[in-house]
């Protein structure tokens, strides 16, 4: 089976983490959405439907014939609705309840088939968070169904029988709690002494939590990333650093990017009313409908020791941001500044950070990257203006 994953209009809700990637490449649990579907059907491929600037990262072929299903990217995999869509005859699409058409046999298919169960999508930034504990133990059980777990050192306290190391995950000295959560961790993942951890947990492989750190769930810190301080229900995607103190809460972090030393985020606003979020398609703040929110932040995005993110604060695509008080609660892509005012950050200078920050990872800046990053400077210019960023 061969699936073609559609972004449609979640593309542009789900920006900036959407400007990097198409939105089946968005992390939630332990997997990519694309990955959930994957794993369901062994020896499936997948390639996107989704901008063409992406084309030099991302499989954006477009095959056709019996073996391959369109699908809604957005729409959270489970074992039935993998199975419905598999199921299609050539001419029919999958619907949910409300007529959300989900995936089809054939880009023309006009026969309607209704999917009797409620299907969880990823619509807005802040789903990734709200959905993670969902996804992590669903993901959890598929990964390690029939498998049993490498041993855990004896110098842990464990809690909970939903724990699951792979080969070469390292944890000493530390409380793993998953009466709350299940707790993953990835081959070549390391907890450090004096750790707390309250499940759900996705430690991705090679990502490493400091010393005496303090996670409660459902949080997911992604393959490479380094985390320390206090996190709770986060996200954090691939290679991104928050490696000291500091509180990040009911967040998202896309690809490398970092947080110096003591930065925080507000979750929750003082008078506790309901908190706001930056949308690009409509440029102004839409209601969430949460109470807790904090910070979406775009890939190869950067802020200074001691930075305050206020609740709600939406950060674009290769920013850098510093300086002392809170920043604006948007923050355009390419902007370099903080709280006394934002320049433009030069596409040039911004490239050659990129290319410092990958060679640390002993990766090249290449020209996929190269270019899909020309591309989103190109097209954020207009909201550096000024007048898209007032409250």
């Amino acid at each position: 089976m061969h699936y073609i994953f559609h972004d449609r209009g979640e593309r542009e809700t789900l920006k900036p983490l959407t400007w990097t990637r198409p939105v089946a490449d968005l992390r939630v649990g332990i997997l990519t959405l694309s990955e959930k579907w994957s794993l369901r059907s062994p020896g499936s491929s997948f390639s996107y439907r989704t901008e063409s600037y992406l084309g030099g990262r991302f499989d954006l072929s477009q095959p056709e014939g019996d073996g391959v299903r369109q699908v809604r990217a957005a729409a959270l995999a489970t074992a039935s609705l993998v199975d419905a869509v598999r199921a299609l005859r050539p001419g029919q699409q999958l619907v949910d309840r409300q007529g959300e058409w989900l995936a089809s046999h054939g880009l023309d298919a006009a026969e309607s088939v209704v999917f009797p169960d409620a299907v969880r999508f990823i619509r807005r930034p802040y789903d990734v968070f709200s959905a993670n504990a969902e996804a992590l133990e669903a993901d959890f059980d598929l990964r390690t169904a029939g498998r049993s777990s490498a041993p855990i050192s004896a110098t842990n306290t464990l809690l909970g029988d939903r724990i699951f190391a792979e080969p070469g995950a390292r944890v000493e000295a530390s409380v793993l709690n998953s009466r709350s959560g299940a707790i993953y961790l990835a081959a070549g993942s390391e907890i450090m002494e004096g750790s707390l951890v309250r499940g759900g947990l996705a430690l991705g492989e090679g990502a490493q939590l400091k010393l005496g750190s303090k996670i409660y769930g459902a949080t997911t810190i992604g393959p490479g990333s380094r985390v320390g301080g206090e996190v709770n229900n986060s996200v954090l995607w691939g290679n991104s650093n928050k490696g000291h103190d500091g509180f990040l809460g009911n967040a998202v972090l896309g690809e490398w990017c970092n947080l110096g030393a003591d930065t925080n985020n507000s979750n929750l606003k003082n008078d506790y009313s309901e908190v706001k979020l930056w949308s690009y398609p409509s440029g102004r703040f839409e209601p969430t409908g949460m109470q807790f929110c904090g910070l979406v932040m775009g890939d190869h995005s950067k802020a200074g020791i001691n930075t305050m993110f206020n609740t709600g604060t939406v950060v674009g695509v290769s920013s850098n941001v510093f300086g002392a008080g809170f920043p604006r609660n948007f923050i355009p892509d390419f902007s370099w500044g903080g709280p006394q005012g934002m320049t433009e950050y030069r596409l040039d200078k911004a490239l050659a950070t990129a290319e410092r920050v990958l060679a640390r990872r002993n990766l090249p800046l290449d020209a996929a990257t190269t270019d899909i990053l020309s591309e989103i400077f190109a097209q954020t210019s207009p909201l550096r203006g000024g007048t898209a960023i007032a409250q």
